[in-house]
């Protein structure tokens, strides 16, 4: 997908941000009825930029007053919630940066006081070295890569001499974000620094799926914040936070419509839940790998399996990890999973799919074909 020109006047030139790349999202993977959708990743590669760190698009309602001259109840209520809105913003943006890598841009979230920044795995790409950008400044910042890990599109970069002063985000309870709740987008969309979006989180627990293109392996991440907040290109690595200042996730993917020609679908937009964001970003830092995914496993590498007809019909087990949870409940490889618990598996993808939302220490029954025969094993899920 080219990128979008800013509809109203043309921008600044300045770093190309990063992408954008169409990313399929499968119906199975999305659960969602959402014919011709596409995910695409909301890092952006429109060559413009904002250096004003203060533009911000969050909508607010002004309230009016009443026939007296007094506020009335509701535009006392439109108040609270503006003022409510300012807060947040006021709290969370300074720890929102603006991360150029090469000649793509993206966003980041200041993690510690120590200067180590979380974003998406997608935004840092292949590179090593980075220029950040502070909320509260127009200095570029060099920084440098502590760890990637594509599986869960999350990596972290560390300032090279960080200023004091810098604000860490608070991140909120993944177990508590709810539908209906109101949330903020921040980032840097189309290059526009510090902007900001409000919606609601549309829905918790979702699967997507990304497909594979250069420096992304095709990640499938579990429990992903749905929300209607805009999420455009460039917002990749940027903050959803809830009314009380807290990050709930990293805004990574929107929806585009494949029937109206790639055009962005309204509404549609994901992001990492914090508690994923966490686990990933502290074992970068402290080992500069991860150790522990948090992610399901069998302990299998497998490959779509076809038919007679050449149609999918399974994943096919190409190796068993010794004493991993497959081997241990009997399967080989030449096995063909056709079901984990009540999912129908065709193919490798929805093999992966439907392990991204399951956790580790679950149990499941897998129905598997062996010589033509349907047999089935109750398995305990080890950790990617």
């Amino acid at each position: 997908m080219r990128p979008k020109k800013e509809p109203t006047r043309p921008l600044p030139a300045g770093p190309r941000p990063t992408g954008p790349k169409l990313w399929p999202a499968p119906v199975a993977a999305l659960a969602l009825a959402l014919v011709g959708l596409l995910v695409t990743g909301c890092s952006s590669s429109t060559s413009s930029s904002s250096s004003s760190p203060s533009a911000t698009t969050a909508s607010a309602t002004t309230a009016s007053a009443g026939a007296s001259g007094a506020p009335s109840a509701a535009s006392s209520g439109s108040n609270q919630l503006q003022d409510d809105y300012q807060r947040v913003i006021a709290n969370v943006l300074p720890s929102v940066v603006q991360i150029t890598a090469g000649d793509s841009l993206g966003s980041g979230i200041v993690f510690d006081d120590k200067g180590d920044i979380v974003t998406n795995a997608h935004v840092v790409g292949t590179a090593q070295k980075f220029t950040v950008t502070l909320a509260n400044s127009t200095t570029e910042l060099e920084a440098t890569l502590v760890g990637s890990y594509p599986e869960s599109d999350l990596a972290v970069i560390k300032l090279s001499s960080p200023p004091s002063g810098l604000r860490p985000a608070v991140f909120g309870d993944s177990s508590k974000v709810e539908v209906g709740q109101i949330t903020l987008a921040m980032g840097s969309p189309l290059g526009l620094s510090s902007s900001v979006t409000q919606g609601i989180v549309s829905a918790t627990g979702r699967t997507v799926s990304e497909p594979q293109t250069a420096g992304s392996p095709g990640a499938t991440i579990g429990n992903m914040v749905q929300t209607s907040a805009a999420i455009n290109p460039g917002n990749s690595g940027g903050a959803l936070a809830n009314l009380a200042s807290q990050v709930i996730g990293i805004n990574t993917l929107a929806a585009v419509d494949q029937e109206l020609n790639g055009s962005a679908a309204p509404g549609i937009g994901f992001a990492i839940p914090a508690a994923t964001v966490t686990n990933i970003a502290n074992q970068l830092i402290k080992d500069g790998k991860v150790t522990n995914s948090g992610r399901a496993a069998l302990g299998v590498t497998a490959r779509t399996y076809f038919n007679a007809e050449y149609q999918p019909a399974g994943a096919v087990l190409v190796s068993v990890t010794a004493g991993g949870p497959a081997a241990s409940a009997g399967l080989q490889p030449g096995d063909v999973i056709t079901k984990l618990g009540d999912t129908q598996i065709t193919t490798l993808a929805s093999l992966t799919t439907a392990l991204a939302s399951l956790t580790p220490g679950d149990k499941v029954t897998v129905t598997y074909q062996r010589s033509g025969a349907t047999k089935t094993a109750d398995i305990t899920l080890g950790s990617l």
